[in-house]
């Protein structure tokens, strides 16, 4: 749906929804999409590990176009330094890819 040209999504929350790594990939292939016009994601204690996270952190570093919120706090199989890396992609680089607000805990 994030990849649809008539996709009108900018907000989606998924907190809780234990989508795990596998949705996170998904998510951030999405994200890739040049059609993509998400603002927002809330992936709050959705059960995210290293693999999605990593995902998600690729996307912040080369291809996202429109996100400036993305919210991971309450994964806690997400390691620290991971995390940390993702709050620094969105600050060192929020001109380039746009997110602002990484909120993780």
């Amino acid at each position: 749906a994030l990849c649809h040209s008539n996709c009108k999504l900018q907000n989606l929350y998924l907190n809780d929804s234990n989508i795990g790594d596998d949705g996170a990939k998904c998510l951030a292939d999405g994200l890739r999409h040049p059609g993509c016009k998400l603002l927002k994601l809330y992936i709050m204690g959705s059960s995210i590990g290293v693999t999605g996270a990593e995902a998600l952190a690729d996307m912040l570093r080369y291809d996202n176009r429109t996100l400036t919120r993305l919210n991971l706090q309450e994964n806690p199989d997400i390691p620290p330094a991971l995390l940390t890396k993702i709050e620094r992609l969105a600050e060192l680089n929020s001109e380039s890819i746009n997110c602002t607000t990484v909120e993780v805990g």
